[in-house]
């Protein structure tokens, strides 16, 4: 489990941010963890994001998802990390690998 981004704050801020992805078959998707790692600590510079939790999946049946990554932010910082480089980044490298996302956001 992938824990780096926490920024030990340990409060819940109001909203969590769930992106959860499935990539292609054959994509080498644990490869590429650190530079998704990178962008995702990119984001914590966002006014509102208070941490990034990325959780690569321990299980290797098709039927489940790769990737979870869970941020934590105020309600309020979630237009501006859709209008963040980061959030630009993620979609543009790894889009197209994808296979299904889904995107799931709660208080």
């Amino acid at each position: 489990m992938l824990r780096r981004h926490r920024t030990g704050k340990g409060v819940y801020s109001g909203m969590k941010h769930y992106i959860i992805s499935k990539f292609r078959p054959g994509t080498p998707w644990r490869e590429y963890l650190p530079e998704i790692e990178a962008i995702f600590a990119r984001t914590l510079t966002i006014d509102g994001v208070h941490g990034v939790d990325i959780f690569p999946s321990c299980s290797e049946r098709p039927n489940r998802f790769d990737l979870m990554i869970c941020m934590d932010m105020d309600a309020a910082a979630l237009p501006l990390y859709d209008a963040s480089e980061p959030h630009r980044t993620w979609k543009e490298k790894f889009g197209p690998l994808l296979e299904g996302k889904a995107i799931f956001d709660h208080e």
